[in-house]
């Protein structure tokens, strides 16, 4: 079987949680597919990408086009030259597609909060999701939440929709090496202990309400508050996204109070990211809303105890290695993070969960997952 798909998105340079999914799981989908299936595989890109990107030896398709790529480029590609199958693992279907089409839906959240998106890209996700669920053979959920969800407010047959967990990326591992922790602590202005937060900066992500959460640590001196390291931090990684003026402003509204203790290090390079993740005394992910949430996944795998919300599939992928809060509680939040900052004994107790946890996800098995998924769509007769 000739499997087409859509590699597009993975060719961004500053990958997030999508992207390095669409990355990640092709890499394994080709090596499985070079089995005893001898499947063949297509891949779309929109601008060439870089030689050592995807080492496998399948054939590549470099289809330029300086605007709707995909519903016209991309669409003629498979009018064209058609595969037997398209799979789309991260972004929206062309609007002319095989029948045989499988696609990946990550979530849903801007059902749940639209304040996080720009009005276009609300309206942008409410038709391409919809598109998607509804025109696909089949759909993948990175969670059972995101097929609940799609379930309820598309009304899309639950046996429609396939759940596969996403892997971890495997690289990564927790650094105990002091010379690299003390460059990277250097390199980004870390003078202390510090609670850490990666994500894109928008709205989704609650970061207001972790600053606020964190600036009553610093005001309050009741016991166990006043157990906390004096030269406490928050460190925020990240790229900027939609409305990231809010979070300035409200760092300059705590005053001299923040000055010194909230970092912002922008977008953090991969090979900083293990010993900035390994050093941190938690790791804060108070999430609105997510599909999977990779960077908990990648905070566990690095041994950093997770402090995370109690809504939508975060607590379906933190399992019992996260300290669970309610996000719109600041009280709450500030109170877990207190928690783990002052007990070593629970510290060390969620960093052994979650290396259990982080354990479970796994590319490969993700790819052979999603490939009996194509391998099933590829068999029906349309």
């Amino acid at each position: 079987m000739l499997i087409g798909i859509d590699a597009s998105r993975t060719t961004v340079v500053r990958r997030t949680g999508t992207e390095n999914y669409a990355l990640s799981l092709t890499r394994e989908l080709l090596a499985l597919g070079r089995g005893p299936a001898d499947h063949r595989f297509r891949l779309y890109f929109n601008d060439p990408p870089p030689a050592d990107l995807i080492e496998d030896q399948a054939e590549q398709r470099v289809i330029p086009f300086p605007r709707l790529w995909t519903h016209l480029r991309l669409s003629w590609e498979m009018v064209t030259r058609p595969p037997d199958l398209l799979f789309v693992p991260a972004h929206v279907l062309p609007l002319i597609h095989p029948r045989k089409s499988v696609v990946t839906v990550h979530d849903l959240g801007y059902l749940y909060y639209p304040e996080a998106h720009t009005p276009f890209q609300n309206a942008y996700l409410r038709w391409s999701t919809r598109h998607n669920a509804r025109t696909a053979a089949r759909v993948l959920a990175d969670s059972q939440a995101t097929c609940d969800d799609l379930v309820r407010h598309y009304h899309i047959p639950a046996d429609k929709i396939v759940v596969v967990y996403p892997g971890r990326d495997e690289g990564l591992a927790p650094v105990a090496d002091p010379l690299a922790l003390s460059a990277v602590r250097a390199r980004y202005g870390l003078t202390g202990p510090y609670f850490l937060h990666v994500g894109t900066l928008q709205p989704r992500k609650n970061l207001i309400r972790l600053l606020h959460a964190f600036a009553s640590l610093l005001a309050s001196s009741l016991e166990p508050a006043a157990l906390l390291p004096e030269d406490l931090q928050l460190v925020i990684t990240g790229k900027r996204g939609w409305r990231y003026d809010d979070l300035l402003a409200e760092i300059q509204k705590l005053g001299p109070a923040a000055e010194g203790r909230v970092v912002l290090t922008g977008y953090v390079p991969d090979a900083d990211l293990p010993a900035l993740l390994s050093g941190a005394l938690a790791f804060a992910f108070p999430s609105l809303y997510e599909g999977f949430g990779f960077p908990m996944i990648e905070a566990m795998t690095c041994g950093a105890p997770v402090v995370c919300s109690n809504v939508s599939s975060l607590p379906e992928v933190a399992g019992d290695a996260a300290l669970l809060v309610d996000p719109l509680d600041v009280a709450s939040l500030a109170a877990a993070l207190t928690r783990v900052a002052t007990d070593a004994g629970l510290r060390r107790e969620l960093t052994e969960r979650g290396f259990r946890q982080a354990s479970r996800f796994s590319w490969r098995q993700s790819a052979h997952q999603v490939l009996k998924v194509l391998e099933e769509v590829g068999r029906e007769v349309h």
